[in-house]
């Protein structure tokens, strides 16, 4: 599923002016995930080589088991599938990503290789620019207009003239992977991301706010987009692990 980018072109749009973004993308490129693939990875333990036969059943007559491993933590046979991601964000929000590393596999667009787009990262009215308070009862509430117009004339003017230097080192001959350092974070790059269901629940429990959510977590608004959107396509392939993991706090098994 690809999320249509908030995308505006700057005023003096040209070929190479930088253009501005809110949204982040995911598109579920390739997967092998459904809920029997938990079951028969678990009933091996007692029907041995037969346990295959659970993929010719119906999965959701064994959904007893599956909320049973999630609330006891028998987590081994949620790792039996695969799902690969196309995302698309900010630089930011990448090094947040590649805090996890149990159970994903990274390939992200190299600016060493290629010469990097000028597409950047600004936040529109939903997001929310005010922290309240201190680490650890810190709370975040909606900024001005005032604020708003600030943060995207600030960020903007920034962003065309990191991409300006970064076009004349270029165009003097300098290196693609020395230019890149004059370039903002807010700069949105692209990776694929492999996962299975339990390293994607872990990282839904860590950077995720839900109602259901046993245990509060606070994720910067950015990575959070990118967990949504991952989330509403996990749930389509695994609906009953899906069903078992927000029942039981939504914590990785």
């Amino acid at each position: 599923m690809s999320q249509t980018p908030a995308e505006t072109a700057a005023p003096d749009s040209a070929e190479g002016a930088p253009a501005f973004r809110s949204e982040v993308t995911v598109e579920l490129v390739k997967h092998s995930a459904a809920d029997s693939d938990v079951l028969w990875a678990a009933r091996v333990s007692t029907a041995g080589e037969q346990s295959l036969d659970e993929l010719r059943k119906d999965p959701e007559r064994s959904k007893g088991l599956i909320n049973y491993l999630m609330r006891d933590r028998h987590g081994s046979p949620f790792e039996h599938n695969s799902m690969t991601f196309f995302i698309s964000a900010p630089i930011f929000v990448f090094r947040e990503f590649m805090r996890h590393r149990v159970g994903w596999s990274y390939n992200e667009e190299s600016g060493r290789y290629r010469q990097l787009e000028p597409v950047f990262y600004v936040p529109d009215a939903s997001r929310k620019l005010v922290q309240q308070g201190r680490p650890g009862k810190y709370e975040f509430v909606q900024g001005t207009q005032e604020q708003l117009d600030v943060t995207t004339r600030v960020m903007e003017d920034s962003y065309r003239q990191a991409y300006a230097a970064y076009q004349e080192m270029l165009a003097a001959g300098v290196a693609r992977e020395v230019a890149r350092s004059v370039l903002p974070v807010g700069l949105f790059s692209s990776m694929y991301a492999t996962c299975n269901a339990r390293s994607l629940m872990h990282f839904l429990g860590l950077r995720t706010q839900h109602e259901l959510a046993a245990v509060p977590s606070f994720p910067q608004r950015e990575i959070e987009m990118v967990g949504e959107r991952m989330e509403a396509e996990w749930a389509k392939l695994m609906p009953l692990t899906y069903a078992a993991f927000n029942a039981n706090g939504r914590i990785a098994p």
